[in-house]
């Protein structure tokens, strides 16, 4: 299976200081990749320079055999990298169906499609995103990356603060999509949900990438020294 992603000693910088230190990863085209490490440890900076939202001081992030590197972040969406972004960030004075229309490229999801597959947004289509609930939100978030037609989905922490029912629907559509061959690199919490949809692991310690191998690699030792649990 060819690698869709390649991210090799990346390092980046907040100003003088730095934050991601020689970082490398893989997606498999058609794997599921989870990003884990504790709170602060450099999983949505990591998302943030594959999506190319921050500029790198060293490595290379290459996409479909591509350096997309110097890339900016509106060429990286439109060569299939789609971002479900921590926080959702909606588009608040837009309506479901604006929001889910905006960024939309051609492609098999269209806006039928991620209706079906989400049906709440159905139901809500002409409301504003901003009397969503935080689960629906979170739905139309996925639905907007969907409409991108991507070609590796990316999610940052896409159940966080959502009630258990909610989660289970969440995990449910993103098991889906998996289940479909969509290649997916994504960051939880929460072990008991994410290890089972993954395909690999890689866990970030302070900036660095220190352990990376299969879910059923990952020991209690393991989950103690790097994961807090």
């Amino acid at each position: 299976m060819s690698a869709m992603l390649e991210v090799e000693g990346l390092e980046v910088f907040y100003g003088a200081s730095q934050a991601l230190f020689g970082v490398s990863l893989q997606v498999r085209e058609g794997s599921a990749v989870a990003l884990m490490g504790r709170n602060g440890m450099g999983k949505t900076t990591t998302i943030h320079a594959v999506c190319r939202m921050l500029p790198v001081r060293a490595g290379s992030i290459r996409f479909e055999g591509s350096d997309i590197t110097a890339l900016p972040s509106y060429r990286a969406a439109r060569r299939g990298i789609g971002l479900v972004p921590e926080g959702r960030r909606c588009f608040p004075n837009l309506t479901v169906t604006e929001n889910l229309t905006a960024a939309a490229r051609p492609g098999d999801w269209s806006l039928a499609r991620v209706r079906e597959f989400f049906p709440r947004l159905a139901e809500r289509s002409g409301q504003l995103a901003s009397t969503l609930s935080g689960g629906e939100q979170q739905m139309l978030a996925i639905g907007r990356a969907l409409m991108t037609n991507p070609r590796l989905l990316v999610l940052d922490e896409a159940t966080e603060g959502l009630a258990p029912v909610i989660r289970r629907e969440i995990w449910t559509a993103i098991r889906a999509l998996r289940a479909e061959g969509l290649s997916i690199l994504l960051v939880d919490k929460t072990l008991s949900e994410i290890l089972p949809v993954a395909d690999d692991c890689v866990i970030l310690e302070r900036g660095r990438d220190v352990w990376r191998g299969a879910p059923g690699e990952i020991t209690e030792q393991i989950k103690h020294d790097y994961l807090g649990l």
